[in-house]
C-alpha cells in the first residue's frame, strides 16, 4: 500500500472514530430534554446522571475530530483547502456548537437555580445538535459530491454546496446520535433513565439507521465495489442485532451492533469513494484525488514515523479512562453544599 492510500485510511478511521465515540456524547446531550421529565426534582437528579456519564469522557472524545482535521491538512492539503472554502459556513456551525456546549458544559454547575439549569442545559443540547448536523452536512456534501472546478474553488454562491447531500448527511449523523447515545445511557445507567433510554431506542433505531444507509448506499451506487456492496449488508444487518438486542435488554450487544453499523456504513462510504477525495458535481473530470491532494511521499514518512509513535499512546490512555468509568450509573437527589453550588 502506498503513503497516500495509507493516509487516506487512516483518515476515514479517525472519522469513523470520532463519529463513533463522539456521536454518544453528542446523542446523550441531545436527549436531555426528553428523558429527564418525571418532575422538578426528580427530572433535575436524572439530568444530572444523564450528563454525569459522558462528563469524563466528552472532552477526550473532541480530541479525534482534531486529529482528523488534522491529518487531512497535513497529509491532504489539496483536499483540506477545497473542502474548507468550499464548505465553510458548515464548519462554522460546527465550531460554534462545540464552543458553546463545552462553555455549558462548565457553567451549568456554577449555580444551583432551576432557571439556571434549564437554560444551560438547553445549550448543551442546541450546541450538540448544531454540531452534529454541521458534521454530518460537510462529510455528506464531501462524499456525495461539491460544486467545484478544476482548481478546487467553489462554483456558485456561499450555499451552493448546501444542496440535498449535505442534508442527507446531517439528518443521518444527528438521527444515528440520538440512538447511540440512547443506547449508552440505557448501557450506563440504572432506574428510570435506562428504562427511558431503552425505551427510545427499541421505538427509533430502525428509522434512525435509514439515513445513514442511504447515504452509503448512495455512494455505493456511484462508484462502489463487490467488497463495499458486502460492507453495506454488513450495515444493515448490525441494525438489526443491535434493535434485537436492545428489545430484550442486552444493552451491551446493542451498542457494540449499532457501532458495528457505523463502522460499516463509514467503510462503504470511504471505500466507495476512493481514490476521490472530493467529487466534483460540475465535471468529473474535476473530482479530487488522493493523488492531487497529497503532500510529498517524504513528508508522509515523517507523519507516519511521528503517528506509529504518538497514537498507541493516546489510545491507551483513552481505553484506560473508558475502563475506569465503566460502572453504571445512579440518580441521586442533588443537594446543595454551604456556599449554594452544587455539591
Amino acid at each position: 500500500m502506498d503513503l497516500p492510500t495509507l493516509w487516506f485510511a487512516a483518515v476515514a478511521v479517525l472519522w469513523t472514530g470520532f463519529l463513533l465515540l463522539e456521536g454518544f456524547d453528542f446523542g446523550v446531550a441531545a436527549l436531555l430534554p426528553v428523558l429527564g421529565r418525571r418532575g422538578a426534582a426528580e427530572g433535575r437528579a436524572d439530568r444530572h446522571l444523564v450528563l454525569h456519564t459522558i462528563g469524563p469522557l466528552w472532552d477526550g472524545n473532541e480530541v479525534w475530530l482534531i486529529t482528523a482535521v488534522g491529518a487531512v491538512f497535513a497529509a491532504f492539503p489539496g483536499w483540506y483547502a477545497t473542502w474548507l472554502s468550499t464548505l465553510y459556513l458548515p464548519f462554522v456551525l460546527v465550531l460554534f456548537g462545540l464552543i458553546v456546549r463545552a462553555v455549558a458544559f462548565e457553567w451549568r454547575h456554577s449555580h444551583s437555580t432551576e432557571a439556571w439549569d434549564t437554560t444551560w442545559t438547553r445549550v448543551i443540547t442546541a450546541g450538540s445538535l448544531v454540531a452534529a448536523a454541521g458534521i454530518g452536512a460537510a462529510l455528506g456534501a464531501t462524499t456525495l459530491g461539491l460544486p467545484i472546478d478544476g482548481d478546487g474553488n467553489r462554483v456558485g454562491g456561499a450555499f451552493s454546496g448546501l444542496g440535498w447531500s449535505a442534508l442527507l448527511g446531517a439528518v443521518a449523523v444527528v438521527a444515528f446520535s440520538l440512538v447511540h447515545g440512547a443506547v449508552f445511557l440505557a448501557l450506563k445507567t440504572d432506574g428510570p433513565v435506562r428504562v427511558a433510554a431503552r425505551r427510545f431506542a427499541q421505538r427509533w433505531a430502525p428509522v434512525a439507521a435509514l439515513p445513514l444507509l442511504a447515504w452509503a448506499g448512495l455512494v455505493h451506487l456511484r462508484s462502489g465495489t463487490p467488497v463495499t456492496a458486502v460492507l453495506w449488508l454488513v450495515a444493515a444487518l448490525a441494525v438489526l442485532v443491535a434493535w434485537a438486542r436492545i428489545r430484550v435488554g442486552r444493552e451491551g450487544q446493542a451498542f457494540t451492533a449499532w457501532g458495528a453499523m457505523l463502522v460499516a456504513a463509514a467503510a462503504t462510504v470511504f471505500g466507495a469513494a476512493y481514490p476521490v477525495v472530493v467529487p466534483s458535481t460540475v465535471d468529473p473530470a474535476f473530482d479530487v484525488t488522493v493523488t492531487d491532494a497529497s503532500v510529498s511521499d517524504y513528508t508522509l514518512t515523517v507523519m507516519t514515523w511521528a503517528a506509529g509513535v504518538g497514537l498507541p499512546v493516546v489510545l491507551a490512555y483513552q481505553a484506560w479512562t473508558y475502563w475506569v468509568f465503566r460502572r453504571r450509573l445512579t440518580a441521586e437527589p442533588a443537594h446543595e453544599s454551604p456556599s449554594g453550588a452544587p455539591a
